[in-house]
């Protein structure tokens, strides 16, 4: 085992990760060497690295995924040493041992160890064998649909069914009953061959109500193993993570002691050697059963690096080079609390569909006072169809669990993505939530909280005056502009009135249902004054702000004390404010204006029940009806695969298919035309 430190080293992925990846090395002194597909040519990663080399077309099994393309990148840049991320082949066996063959250090832990404990099926029969509580469940791979039926009846409704390589939510699904269970074997077959390159299945016990807890460990070759504390990621949506944080609002210091130990046993017993965690399910009294163990490192590892002051990469780049690890349990810390929210590209309010296309405007709140942004993309970069939908991670660190919060809120709000969509609406509206907010939640949270799905109007505002109060002052501040133009005529000169009316919905968020706040503007002395004149009093708002327009975020202190960050935009009469997840539609109008606006008449949406158009960007994979086929309510359609995620379009009504107005194959854009009814 060498002791010296790598000159050189490759990283075996794209995207955030692996831009994480070389900072630590370049801070380490250490030159990197990127990979990328031909979609990724122009990627944040390929322009941060010493050098770049291109492993084939867009799809990961024709890239990232091909052992052979990893390995001749590595020989032909001289790199001493891969590092594999997560995802693609972190965890793959194969790959690990091909490392060792050619003599290329693997930056994690031996084949033998992934193959013990990466592969959830061995993971399992070892975890019992060494007499650690495990969740009941068929611990075989699983052949047909049929099997996989009967097997969910035996095991009791409702099940968990998982591809034996799968992780990141891919290649996994909850079934209720028969007819899920047959479902879900089928698409978790799909989701894994295409991104694992293995269609292994198995079904286990799903307990309801459970904490998502995993211990990060790490050893290195001379035997030494510590755990860095837990991490709670019981926030999930779909079994894929949205917030995760260090440590957690459940666990005591004697259970977190339990959980590690076990952890270190479990990573012991096969001679683990480097970062790696061990996901554990645990009951409301504090009970725990392992789940499985991730042979890698960990999309959430900011937040441990948050709370123990140690860099994850640098440890996992050392212990590789054959260094000891250089403290022991006792000298781990747990230093304040630390949160982390993935940044997605897709879309809250169509049910997260992936959002792919270009970042026109990208910018993230300044990693200063606790905050931290990893990312891998940029303004005008693309976001493409055929990978994981992150696009960034945000990550706080506070004193304790309040301060986090709030840092977080800020952050979410300060946050700039325009181009495509991003999940940041749905995480402001967690940082808020009641039940988030003391602890209280299991990973059933956002399925029970949201049963059906996530709107604008689904997060209302604390104050929906003091937004109707920052619209005005946006509206004041467009007239002071245009006031400003020269050439006016003199004796005639643009006069700016203190009347207007907010015409908003009664729900926020839309603009249904349409009502009206009568407002009141003056300036003095550089403070705005608004005032809202309602039948229950005159409400005041005092707003101080730099703000102009076409700035998209809007900084103000309200009444002296309170400071806001809102992401505004403005479209025609209409005005948009994005506050802690909550939006708010208007339109700024003078007296006048508002009485007209009252007699226009309402424009109906255009009929579309007769037609499915896809709901995102992505490849038709699927089409399982022809012209003249008579469809059932509920019966599939149409798939769609993009983000790596195989997406089933279904039949809303009974009907007769008149036209099928794509073919399987297809790259189709969001709300193109696929199917006609007649």
């Amino acid at each position: 085992m060498t002791t010296k430190m790598f000159k050189k080293i490759l990283i075996a992925n794209r995207g955030e990760i692996a831009c994480r990846v070389m900072k630590t090395a370049k801070k380490m002194g250490i030159k990197t060497v990127a990979v990328y597909s031909e979609a990724d040519k122009e990627a944040r990663h390929v322009q941060l690295a010493d050098e770049a080399v291109c492993i084939g077309p867009a799809p990961s099994r024709e890239s990232y995924l091909v052992i052979d393309r990893i390995i001749q990148a590595c020989k032909d840049t001289g790199a001493e040493a891969v590092h594999p991320g997560y995802g693609f082949l972190s965890e793959n066996e194969q790959f690990a041992k091909r490392c060792e063959e050619e003599g290329i250090v693997f930056i994690g832990p031996k084949h033998q160890s992934i193959a013990a404990m990466g592969d959830k099926i061995a993971s399992k029969k070892l975890a019992l064998e060494a007499k650690v509580n495990t969740i009941p469940g068929y611990n075989e791979a699983i052949d047909t649909t049929e099997e996989a039926v009967k097997i969910a009846q035996g095991i009791g409704y409702p099940v968990m069914i998982k591809a034996s390589a799968g992780g990141g939510g891919k290649g996994l699904r909850v079934a209720f009953n028969d007819k899920e269970a047959a479902e879900g074997f089928a698409a978790c077959k799909t989701e894994a061959m295409n991104s694992f390159g293995d269609d292994r299945i198995f079904i286990e016990k799903f307990v309801e109500g459970p904490r998502h807890i995993e211990i990060q460990v790490l050893g290195d070759s001379q035997g030494n193993v510590v755990y860095l504390n837990e991490r709670d990621c019981s926030i999930q949506r779909r079994h894929q993570k949205v917030i995760e944080e260090a440590p957690s609002p459940f666990i005591d210091p004697a259970t977190r002691k339990a959980m590690g130990e076990q952890a270190v046993a479990l990573a012991k017993a096969v001679n683990y050697q480097s970062a790696g965690t061990v996901e554990f399910v645990v009951g409301k009294d504090k009970s725990f059963y392992f789940l499985e163990m991730n042979t890698r490192l960990q999309v959430e590892h900011p937040v441990t690096e948050s709370i123990t002051g140690l860099d994850l990469v640098e440890q996992m780049i050392r212990v590789a080079a054959g260094e000891k690890l250089a403290f022991k349990q006792e000298d781990v810390k747990l230093d304040g609390w630390s949160m982390e929210c993935r940044i997605n590209a897709d879309d809250p309010f169509r049910n997260f569909l992936p959002s792919t296309g270009r970042l026109v405007k990208y910018r993230p709140p300044e990693s200063v006072d606790g905050v931290r942004v990893d990312t891998g993309v940029y303004e005008g970069g693309e976001i493409p169809m055929y990978y994981d939908s992150m696009i960034a991670k945000l990550i706080v660190h506070g004193k304790d669990r309040t301060e986090a919060i709030e840092k977080m809120r800020n952050a979410l709000n300060d946050f700039v993505i325009r181009g495509i969509h991003s999940n940041i609406p749905f995480q402001a509206a967690l940082l808020q939530h009641p039940r988030f907010v003391n602890g209280d939640f299991t990973t059933g949270f956002i399925a029970e909280e949201y049963p059906d799905g996530f709107k604008k109007d689904s997060v209302q505002p604390a104050d929906p005056k003091r937004l109707a109060a920052l619209a005005a002052f946006m509206r004041y501040r467009y007239l002071e502009h245009i006031k400003m133009i020269d050439g006016q005529l003199a004796g005639h000169e643009m006069v700016i009135a203190k009347k207007f009316v907010v015409v908003t919905g009664k729900k926020t968020g839309s603009m249904t249902d349409p009502y009206e706040v009568p407002i009141r503007v003056e300036l003095k002395d550089g403070i705005y004054s608004v005032y809202i004149d309602e039948a229950d009093g005159v409400s005041r708002y005092d707003i101080v702000s730099d703000w102009r327009p076409g700035q998209i975020c809007l900084h103000a202190t309200i009444n002296g004390t309170h400071k806001v960050t809102a992401q505004v935009d403005r479209k025609g009469v209409k005005f948009y404010l994005v506050l802690d997840g909550a939006h708010f539609e208007c339109m700024v109008l003078s007296p006048l204006g508002a009485e007209l606006q009252r007699r226009m008449p309402v424009k109906l949406p255009p009929d579309t029940s007769k037609l499915v158009m896809s709901p995102m960007p992505g490849l038709l994979t699927k089409i399982a009806v022809k012209a003249g086929d008579a469809v059932t309510a509920g019966q599939k359609l149409a798939s769609i695969e993009a983000m790596k995620m195989e997406n089933t379009l279904s039949a809303m009504q009974d009907g007769v298919v008149a036209e099928v107005c794509a073919k399987e194959g297809d790259s189709l854009a969001v709300d193109q035309l696929i199917i006609r009814f007649e």
